[in-house]
């Protein structure tokens, strides 16, 4: 019997003789796709993308999906694999992701798991809950709340639908708060009573590595990735989307602010500012997250050979 290894991100000690998934997380334009690039060159494996918009093949530009030089090094999975009308979610991501990472375990000893969306990774390490399928005309109705009576409707409805759950999700994520108030609404129960948060065994050990540097130099990456965007042609990108702009999807930092910029709201330099600006916050916003999940392994995304050496001791 092989010897045995406490399992990041499972309450449970597996067999060090088991496969191993490397999870690599951090915040937006931290260097995630570079690194696991490299550890796959190293480890001789392919990446599997846990960033829930890279799923969209309309919408390379703004969420910088790997470049071709990468993504020809590297087989990747999940990337521009569905369309903006496509209706996916979480609960599928788990199902097919976890399907190809046994796929790819059975013949390589290491495989990558990379992305920023913490709740993504966290239905690949642990599982997700179950809940009902969304009716169309419960979610259509309290889209058209929210937009005639704003983020405050959804609130005030949730707090006395399900107070438990208002205390402890983001009350200013208007997809949040939605999701929640169709579970209540259709089940009549209330959305707490679905999280069981029990974790799920995996046949795979996994190794969570986080990504961190310091904020300004952090802020300065976002505010040059932002720049090679706009030059790539984002808001070239974006107006093809515009059709598209009601759309779950389309919810995403870079894109709202240059819908608004095409509705005359503000001009294209207080545009990019913005973008620079909510893409900051939405960056502390993964950073916060990943401090609060367990198990992770911190480097500065130049610490490569640390971090080959940690995967070395599991493998």
């Amino acid at each position: 019997m092989g010897i045995s290894k406490k399992v990041a991100g499972t309450n449970s000690s597996l067999s060090a003789s088991l496969p191993l998934l490397v999870v690599i997380s951090g915040p937006t334009a931290i260097g995630k796709t570079s690194l696991s690039v490299g550890l796959a060159l190293r480890f001789n494996t392919q990446i599997v993308s846990a960033d829930s918009r890279q799923f969209y093949k309309e919408m390379k530009i703004g969420t910088a999906v790997p470049t071709m030089d990468e993504l020809a090094k590297v087989q990747h999975h999940f990337i521009g694999t569905h369309s903006v009308t496509d209706a996916y979610n979480v609960y599928r991501f788990e199902y097919e992701a976890v399907r190809t990472i046994n796929e790819l375990l059975e013949t390589n000893a290491v495989t990558i798991l990379t992305g920023g969306s913490g709740l993504y990774i966290r239905a690949i390490c642990d599982g997700i809950d179950e809940l009902p399928d969304p009716e169309p005309e419960i979610r259509t109705k309290l889209v058209i709340d929210y937009e005639n009576f704003g983020l405050e409707s959804l609130q005030q409805k949730l707090n006395i639908l399900d107070p438990e759950y208002y205390s402890l999700v983001d009350i200013k994520n208007p997809a949040r708060l939605i999701r929640a108030l169709e579970v209540c609404i259709q089940t009549g129960k209330s959305f707490t009573s679905f999280r069981t948060r029990q974790v799920r065994e995996r046949p795979f050990r996994i190794l969570k590595i986080a990504l961190s540097m310091d904020r300004s130099c952090l802020f300065n990456r976002i505010d040059n990735r932002v720049d090679e965007m706009c030059k790539s042609g984002l808001f070239e990108e974006a107006i093809e989307l515009l059709p598209y702009r009601s759309l779950q999807a389309l919810n995403t930092v870079g894109y709202k602010e240059i819908f608004e910029f095409y509705d005359g709201k503000v001009d294209e330099n207080q545009t990019v500012g913005n973008i620079k600006i909510n893409t900051r916050r939405y960056a502390k916003k993964q950073m916060t997250w990943l401090r609060k999940e367990k198990n992770y392994h911190w480097f500065h995304p130049l610490q490569s050979n640390g971090i080959e050496r940690l995967i070395n001791n599991y493998v």
